[in-house]
């Protein structure tokens, strides 16, 4: 079965659920990220998710969007806060991914009161970001962000701009807390009426690590394949969002082989069992 596709918010663009989260391509070799990008295409994957913080995955991503541009979403991100730091760095990243304009750029990670004030404010990022819109370089404009808190930030942020996205974390567990849950259903509620997408991250989460690091992603993932399909199932019931992909290659593979599976929602009960058979925690508290 081919990955379930939907309309990504007001941009017109049918993008697979499964986004792929190219922080996987933060410390990889080209060969590696050749052989990804491949595997990405051949199960249909359109919407690449990057970032100009993760490491080297734009220059891995560049030698395939100066092939193959038109066959991709393209998304981005700026972690400057300021008007000439997202100009510079924005700059650096069209470079580094060998294009002309991308669909998407992002705020990342915008969660601090005092970032906040800046970003969105006079010589702000976001200043900058319309400006290249305007220029033809980026279509549209999202914001994302980690922790319990971004819900509430998120609302903040959309009620100051029109952002054509959002991006924060989403998984069983972490829906658990009642005050990230009612702040996430709210956000979900206010992208529906602006025609807003929502992209969502950490849906394979196990638990913060405990020990050494075993993968590439900063929490331990799920690793097999029946946990991975739960996982993956629970998140792509909620028909309003998308999944961006666990930030490593070896385990990309897996969820794809997932989404191509996806018929329902994982039952609660279900869910439940493997929280305690996993001992998984939250990955914010």
């Amino acid at each position: 079965m081919p990955i379930p596709k939907k309309i990504f918010g007001r941009t017109g663009h049918l993008s697979t659920r499964t986004l792929f989260g190219a922080a996987a391509f933060s410390a990889v070799t080209q060969d590696e990220a050749d052989r990804t990008m491949e595997l990405l295409i051949a199960n249909g994957v359109n919407h690449i998710d990057t970032a100009a913080s993760y490491g080297d995955s734009e220059l891995r991503l560049g030698p395939w969007m100066e092939k193959q541009r038109a066959d991709f979403f393209l998304a981005t991100k700026t972690d400057e806060r300021t008007y000439d730091g997202a100009k510079r760095q924005f700059e650096r990243s069209l470079e580094r991914l060998r294009v002309s304009e991308v669909d998407l750029i992002q705020l990342h990670y915008l969660v601090g009161e005092e970032e906040w004030e800046v970003a969105m404010g006079p010589g702000g990022a976001l200043e900058y970001l319309l400006e290249a819109r305007e220029q033809g370089l980026v279509k549209y404009i999202g914001v994302t962000g980690h922790d319990v808190a971004i819900a509430r930030m998120h609302q903040r942020s959309l009620e100051r701009f029109d952002f054509d996205s959002v991006l924060l974390p989403y998984n069983y567990l972490m829906m658990q807390n009642e005050i990230y849950r009612a702040g996430f259903n709210e956000v979900v509620e206010m992208c529906k009426a602006r025609g807003a997408a929502v992209q969502t991250i950490k849906g394979i989460t196990r638990r913060p690590y405990l020990g050494d690091r075993s993968h590439a992603t900063w929490y331990e993932p799920l690793t097999d394949q029946a946990s991975i399909d739960k996982a993956v199932h629970w998140v792509l019931g909620n028909e309003d969002v998308f999944l961006n992909t666990a930030g490593d290659i070896s385990i990309l593979p897996l969820v794809l082989d997932a989404a191509q599976r996806f018929e329902a929602r994982t039952p609660a009960a279900e869910m439940q069992a493997m929280v305690a058979e996993w001992e998984m925690t939250p990955l914010f508290v």
